[in-house]
């Protein structure tokens, strides 16, 4: 019995390796096979999607065409190209705008501001500017964030640090920004960032629907179409995580109007500000043309809380994971600290947002430098209203689908030269110890063109003062031979998490 299933994983061993070798062609590319096209190559390397789609593209000098299955409609374009990137997001924007593909695809935020075009995108992006630049938002901002900072993230690791227990830091980060996000966004603490580390059931709804959302891309329509007529698969998943998500900010909603009934006479000059569901419900001139009601308001805030609680907290996560490998980094951060906060206020445990950040330039760049190499949103989804052709050659028409990917672009070589794998915060410091900017299409963590991120600031104020929270306080140290890999998902968080244990530093 023993041999036979020795042969087993023999034969099956050779299997697999007679299939990877038959699905890449001479130059090492995807083999197009009849019928399926590339559909085997990719579905032996989806444990790893990221880096094998970047090890493509860069094989096949920045750009690739996916060629999916005849029957599924799936062919897609991806990009890694600055030139590309430059003219789909920015230099002729109007031909390339988010389509109704990628409102099926994302549907479950709905109309926000994510999804929209045309002139109900733009009436929404002007909305929201104006309610960011709001000084009513940004004293709300910056104190429930160092409340949180102080009262929930450094309880907790101090608590864990004592115990000497492992933690998962992604895990850690993800409450902290969400319970942040919530609450700048809604005004509500749903409490997640505790020692218990409890459940909560809008998180692992946001969670399952961003999974969903990423085998969307490899599946096609009529596939997810029959899964939900059944009732099974992923589809039946993301249908759960919709009611749950619907549900929640139903009530988060419902409440808000309750609150405002009680003190609608405070709001305009409340002194500890105002959180963006207040200030979209309050300031109705500002809001034009768009309907105030419970629709609108869902799309709105979940499309907010997407944005404020996934991004920051994978990039925290992926920050420290390179920290961890970089300890020479994270020595010259501490250093950075140290001189830049006075010696009277060395026993600070957090930072002030407005006296320190903006002091702190290599943090700046090592936090740039981890976006550049783990972005957040690791591709972005493009369809073009008209036939057009792009810099690279390439003919588009309507039925295109176009994945421009943020991920391998951080890793071209023709785009960061030779080093592009190496962490080095040096590459945005510039002669004089000032900021080098990068052009946007090519550091593209933000977007580029007018969808340029809105809350870029508000999350560079968040990471800034969680890193040098945590670096001033503690030592981290990553488990040894914990396995470190993204997971598939349309946000770039880590398969496994980042176990971790912690020691508090004597300051």
């Amino acid at each position: 019995m023993a041999l036979i299933g020795f042969l087993e994983i023999f034969l099956a061993g050779i299997c697999l390796g007679v299939l990877r070798l038959l699905s890449k062609s001479d130059d090492g590319l995807p083999r197009k096979w009849p019928l399926v096209g590339m559909l085997p190559t990719l579905l032996l390397n989806l444990s790893h999607f990221h880096d094998w789609a970047t090890g493509v593209v860069e094989r096949s000098h920045g750009n690739f065409f996916f060629r999916l299955p005849w029957f599924s409609g799936m062919d897609m374009l991806v990009t890694a190209d600055p030139a590309n990137v430059h003219y789909i997001m920015s230099a002729n924007f109007g031909n390339f705008p988010k389509g109704p593909e990628f409102k099926r695809v994302f549907d479950i935020l709905g109309d926000g501001i994510f999804n929209s075009d045309s002139n109900l995108w733009s009436t929404q992006r002007r909305v929201a500017q104006v309610f960011m630049k709001d000084q009513r938002f940004h004293r709300f901002l910056s104190s429930t964030t160092r409340d949180k900072a102080e009262n929930g993230l450094l309880m907790v690791l101090d608590e864990l640090s004592q115990r000497g227990v492992t933690v998962d830091l992604q895990d850690l980060f993800h409450r902290f920004t969400f319970d942040s996000a919530c609450r700048f966004v809604t005004g509500f603490d749903p409490g997640s960032l505790s020692v218990e580390f409890p459940e909560v059931p809008i998180s692992k709804a946001m969670g399952d629907a961003e999974e969903v959302i990423f085998y969307r891309h490899l599946y096609p329509e009529w596939f997810g179409t029959l899964q939900r007529l059944l009732g099974i698969g992923v589809e039946e998943k993301l249908r759960r995580a919709w009611e749950a998500t619907d549900q929640i900010l139903g009530n988060y909603i419902a409440m808000k109007r309750v609150e405002l009934r009680e003190r609608t006479s405070k709001v305009k000059g409340d002194e500890n500000g105002a959180d963006l569901l207040t200030l979209y419900m309050v300031e109705n001139e500002t809001l034009g043309a768009l309907e105030c009601n419970d629709k609108f308001l869902r799309d709105t805030i979940l499309n907010f809380m997407t944005a404020g609680i996934e991004t920051t907290g994978s990039t925290l996560t992926w920050f420290f994971w390179a920290l961890s490998m970089n300890p020479s980094v994270e020595m010259r951060i501490r250093e950075e600290i140290r001189s830049v906060i006075p010696k009277e206020e060395q026993n600070l445990r957090v930072f002030n947002i407005s006296e320190h950040m903006h002091k702190m330039v290599y943090l700046h760049g090592a936090i740039c430098e981890s976006l550049r190499l783990y972005p957040p949103v690791p591709f972005l989804h493009k369809c073009p209203a008209n036939p057009d052709v792009l810099p690279s050659g390439h003919k588009v028409d309507p039925s295109a689908k176009i994945v421009v990917h943020t991920y391998a672009m951080g890793r071209m070589k023709s785009i960061w030269g030779e080093d592009c794998l190496e962490f080095r915060p040096e590459r945005w410091i510039s002669e004089r110890g000032g900021i080098r900017h990068q052009p946007s299409y090519k550091f593209i963590a933000f977007g580029d063109g007018p969808r340029t991120c809105l809350g870029k600031d508000v999350a560079f104020t968040q990471i800034k003062m969680v890193t040098a929270t945590v670096i001033h306080n503690y030592e981290v140290h990553v488990v040894e031979h914990h396995p470190v890999r993204p997971s598939n998902s349309v946000i770039l968080n880590m398969k496994h998490g980042l176990k971790v244990k912690l020691a508090r530093r004597r300051l």
